[in-house]
């Protein structure tokens, strides 16, 4: 299914709701940030109003992290707020509004508090994220909040490639580059593919 098929779709089950919830799910290196951002701009062509609300923003600080033993980990289930998230995703559920939203700061690895505002005009929610359709808790209660799911799934080989060379791209070697991806991400991909519910649409290696 392609994006302008998935836009279609959205734009026809959000008719007469005043807030309409898209889950896009999937490991990291699936391209989650990009479809959510194809969708906002396909979405307002059809002059409708929406916003993307990243996961990011619920990383714990690295202070928080050093002290769980959890730096080397950043990016696992586990290095989340994820009952900070939950309320969140309930309040936006509820229709509250303005609700502030935190983002995520790549260069300083830090989040961003406040960095987006989501407002009662703001129709279509795309929430894009690693573990938004995981069973376990406490991921495993936003499952009920989304009128649409999506899972990405490029395949675990196209997945690893992609994963070394965001760090290739940090400056890495190739062996450093492998290393660290098989240190971390790969197994938080694994985790993902594994153990998330099935979506409504699932975008698979051939997209």
């Amino acid at each position: 299914m392609n994006t302008t098929m998935i836009t279609t779709k959205i734009a026809e089950l959000s008719e007469g709701h005043d807030r309409f919830l898209v889950g896009i799910a999937g490991p990291p290196g699936a391209g989650k940030s990009t479809l959510a951002q194809t969708l906002h701009e396909e979405i307002a062509r059809l002059g409708l109003t929406s916003r993307v609300v990243p996961m990011d923003g619920f990383h714990l600080d690295n202070k928080v992290l050093d002290e769980r033993g959890l730096r080397q980990r950043k990016g696992a289930p586990e290095t989340f707020d994820g009952n900070g998230f939950v309320d969140l995703v309930t309040r936006l559920d509820k229709g509250e509004s303005p609700v502030s939203i935190p983002g995520f700061d790549r260069a300083s690895d830090a989040v961003v508090p406040d960095q987006d505002e989501i407002l009662f005009r703001h129709k279509i929610l795309l929430i894009e994220g690693n573990y938004l359709l995981l069973k376990s808790d406490p991921w495993y209660r936003l499952a009920d909040m989304f009128d649409l799911t999506i899972f990405i799934n490029p395949g675990l080989p196209e997945l690893e490639n992609r994963l070394v060379q965001r760090w290739i791209d940090n400056g890495f070697d190739q062996a450093g580059a492998e290393n660290r991806a098989h240190m971390n991400d790969i197994p938080n991909a694994k985790t993902v593919l594994v153990h998330s519910i099935t979506a409504d649409i699932e975008i698979g290696e051939t997209g």
